[in-house]
């Protein structure tokens, strides 16, 4: 007796015909970033191209730390992404929950301005944002950078999102249990949103990690630099070191491209959460 062969979904044969091969161009930039950190300049800007180094150069991470103060960028990378984010989903988590859960006199007007400043452009913040940090005199310092992102509307939106999603019945049990809105939110509320607040500190771990424009207005020493700016700087005016920057180019995306793997299914749910109950 033979059985039935299942039928072909030939939708899904036709996404994943179209998904591949863009899956492939995504990733030849990342293959020939790595290719040419171990390459030495001459073969990473020989003509015809040259795909692979005659050998693995790994002096080129080595220049990397001894000539472009790369260790003391990669720590001000991690303290200014670990207070940021940090800052960022307590403030969200907390304003979040008064938008979904708390009632008081203007709250939706409060939240519809809150959402008009996602439509803005951030580039048309950063004069009157430089022009505050001037007056504090935190130009050129960690604070000046850090502090200014210390708060997200979008990850406000996130969280209230997720935040409505959860039963309301929780929080009237423990109304009469005699939980105040507080103790509500610390003991109940906050650990049940767990994955919203998993999904927003990945979005916001990537947004501090890469950012560009804003720390290379307010950094301008070596030593309070960023790994974003750092490697921008790296970039001569006639002569570029390719190899090494792209050996730096490599040490900056990896902790990104581990936490993703760790955390994608946090990732994913993220991305849905923005369209889930309003």
């Amino acid at each position: 007796m033979t059985t039935a062969k299942p039928p072909v979904n030939y939708s899904h044969l036709l996404v994943h015909i179209v998904l591949i091969p863009v899956c492939i161009i995504m990733v030849i930039p990342f293959i020939w970033m790595v290719l040419t950190a171990f390459k030495t300049l001459a073969e990473a800007t020989a003509i015809p191209v040259q795909i692979f180094p005659s050998s693995l150069r790994w002096e080129n991470f080595v220049r990397l730390f001894e000539s472009f103060n790369f260790g003391t960028m990669y720590t001000n990378s991690i303290v200014a992404t670990v207070l940021r984010v940090t800052a960022q989903v307590s403030f969200a988590a907390m304003a979040g929950y008064a938008f979904a859960r708390l009632r008081f006199p203007g709250r939706d007007i409060i939240f519809a301005v809150l959402l008009s400043v996602m439509m803005i452009p951030p580039v048309l913040y950063l004069i009157p944002k430089f022009l505050l940090m001037a007056q504090l005199g935190w130009v050129n310092t960690l604070q000046g950078y850090v502090v200014p992102g210390f708060t997200s509307a979008f990850g406000t939106f996130l969280l209230r999102q997720f935040f409505k999603t959860l039963p309301e019945e929780l929080s009237e049990a423990a109304k009469l249990d005699g939980c105040g809105p507080v103790r509500t939110f610390f003991w109940i509320m906050l650990p049940l949103a767990k994955p919203g607040l998993v999904a927003f500190g990945i979005f916001s771990i990537l947004w501090s990690w890469n950012e560009l424009l804003w720390p290379l207005i307010i950094l301008n020493s070596p030593e309070k630099m960023t790994l974003s700016v750092g490697l921008a700087t790296m970039e001569g005016e006639y002569v570029s070191d390719y190899p090494v920057m792209m050996a730096g180019a490599v040490l900056a995306v990896m902790p990104m491209i581990v936490m993703f793997f760790i955390f994608q299914r946090q990732f994913i749910e993220g991305i849905a959460l923005t369209g889930s109950k309003s």
